[in-house]
């Protein structure tokens, strides 16, 4: 779960960031006869710490109330840059088990996720025949999410999608997308599970 500090604590704590390199830089100013032009670069600095101390617990606090819930790899896969395209719940399972695809440079990457591992991998797999039945020269990468033995955790799934190998050119994944997208048109819509 996610480190819980009480908003005061928090608020002090981005203050300290601020306040310490645009002091610490001030007073070089002061000692150097240029307090201006360091004062305004430590305030520069203090705030560009402050905000990606925030944007990194504001990231931690939503990756921890994103786990345990269904379609969770998907929206932690949905902050891939440009480049990737993100297919949520191509698969699943009565049990809710979900299987999500991603095309890239790195070929094609099918993330599972749910409550039972040995159900994931055969969701995978199956998976894994479709897209090489239309796509049989391609890489194909199985990662599930999860916190177990051999899972990924969320906060660092996007960055083992993007860390595999590059295989492709960008107009391989172009024509990768358009043949995934016909075999997906071929399925038909997915049902809506109760």
């Amino acid at each position: 779960r996610a480190e819980v500090i009480s908003l005061p604590i928090a608020m002090l704590i981005l203050l300290a960031v601020f306040l310490l390199p645009f002091l610490a830089l001030l007073g070089i100013g002061f000692l150097i006869d240029s307090p201006i032009l360091l004062g305004v670069l430590g305030f520069f600095t203090g705030l560009t710490l402050a905000m990606w101390i925030f944007g990194r617990r504001a990231e931690r606090a939503v990756y921890g109330q994103l786990e345990g819930q269904m379609g969770a790899a998907a929206a932690a896969l949905n902050v891939l840059k440009r480049g990737w395209t993100v297919t949520p719940a191509v698969a699943f399972t009565k049990q809710q088990d979900l299987a999500h695809r991603v095309v890239g440079r790195a070929g094609v990457v099918l993330v599972g996720e749910g409550s039972s591992p040995s159900r994931i991998q055969h969701l995978l797999v199956q998976e894994k025949r479709k897209v090489q039945r239309v796509a049989p020269d391609v890489a194909v990468h199985e990662i599930v999410a999860g916190n177990g033995e051999g899972q990924v955790p969320l906060r660092k799934l996007s960055r083992a999608v993007t860390k595999l190998p590059k295989s492709l050119t960008p107009a391989q994944v172009n024509e990768l997308n358009h043949r995934l997208r016909a075999l997906q048109a071929q399925q038909g819509q997915l049902p809506i599970p109760k």
